[in-house]
């Protein structure tokens, strides 16, 4: 084996797609809480009460952060303002009211578009090379996501069609994120990106609240389910996730995001009473198999689906030649 196989293979074991799924699983944790604070208020005074708590538990690191980001590239600081403002703070309010209009699971479970967007966007700006083995595993991904979506795959109601386009505008966002959180992360600590994250969306929120005057008002009641949604889903997948995105290329990570809808699924059938019909049980198994086959074949294929460079550094240095 030459030097460069086993550079290949050394940098293959040092990814950490792995990582992103096990954070993209504590998000499908979220409708345990937000599905009951979305019936009960608005999504804009939920999503602002849950970045509150985050903005609290980052605050030691919030001052390092924004000098930190003082310091870095024009690149940069625009990426921390989409992330913040967009992938974060209206993302978040967005996915949030989908839970008015749908059942526990279809919020979560539309990110089947979240792959496509993400793969354009790390084409454009982080100069990604996807192979033709890629499809083999992206295909069945997005087909399956979308069975798992709909009870009826070729019928979608009125209602579900609403909640649908909320969660696809989510999606959007999300995937915007992933792929400019990799290029942040050359530049910014994944503890400092994470805390930006907050304060700018909690700032978003206070903005959007101000324009659409709408209330931020929450009862007492509400304060365990929002701690709960803020630590799990919120702090510790972020952690998670940005500590993994450096070393993952940004195509690779949004599949592995898929473990998202999986857990959503798994969740909204054994504590939401939700059920699944046959072609969305199909469509979980297709998803979880293009996931898993997908992180077994970048770990130990010595041809990689995605031709990236290993880290985010190396990534920018391409897309700005």
């Amino acid at each position: 084996m030459t030097d460069t196989d086993l550079a290949r293979r050394g940098a293959g074991r040092s990814d950490l797609t792995w990582l992103v799924a096990l954070a993209a699983s504590f998000w499908g944790l979220s409708a345990l809480w937000r599905g009951p604070l979305a019936k009960e208020y608005p999504a804009l005074a939920v999503v602002f009460w849950e970045h509150l708590v985050l903005v609290v538990l980052v605050s030691p690191w919030l001052v390092p952060a924004v000098r930190q980001l003082l310091a870095s590239s024009t690149r940069t600081k625009v990426s921390v303002l989409v992330i913040g403002a967009g992938s974060s703070a209206l993302a978040t309010t967005l996915f949030t009211a989908a839970f008015r209009m749908g059942d526990p699971i279809t919020p979560q479970v539309l990110q089947k578009l979240q792959p496509l967007i993400a793969l354009a966007l790390a084409a454009l700006l982080l100069g990604e090379r996807l192979k033709r083995s890629f499809a083999f595993f992206a295909v069945p991904a997005v087909v399956g996501a979308w069975l798992l979506a709909f009870a009826d795959p070729l019928g979608v109601s009125v209602s579900s069609a609403t909640a649908a386009a909320l969660a696809v505008g989510a999606a959007t966002l999300w995937a915007a994120g992933t792929v400019l959180g990799r290029a942040a992360s050359a530049e910014l600590s994944f503890s400092h990106l994470t805390a930006l994250r907050f304060g700018v969306g909690l700032l978003s929120l206070l903005a959007l609240s101000g324009l659409t005057s709408t209330s931020l008002a929450i009862g007492t009641e509400a304060v365990p389910n929002i701690l709960l949604l803020a630590i799990f889903p919120g702090l510790l997948a972020l952690l998670l996730y940005y500590r993994a995105l450096g070393r993952t290329p940004a195509s690779r990570a949004t599949l592995a995001e898929l473990a998202f809808p999986l857990t959503a699924a798994l969740v909204g059938v054994v504590a939401l009473d939700a059920t699944l019909t046959g072609s969305q049980w199909l469509g979980f198994v297709v998803v979880l198999a293009s996931v898993v086959g997908l992180a077994v074949h970048e770990h130990r294929s010595e041809q990689p689906s995605v031709a990236v460079p290993d880290r985010a550094e190396e990534a920018l240095v391409v897309t700005e030649r």
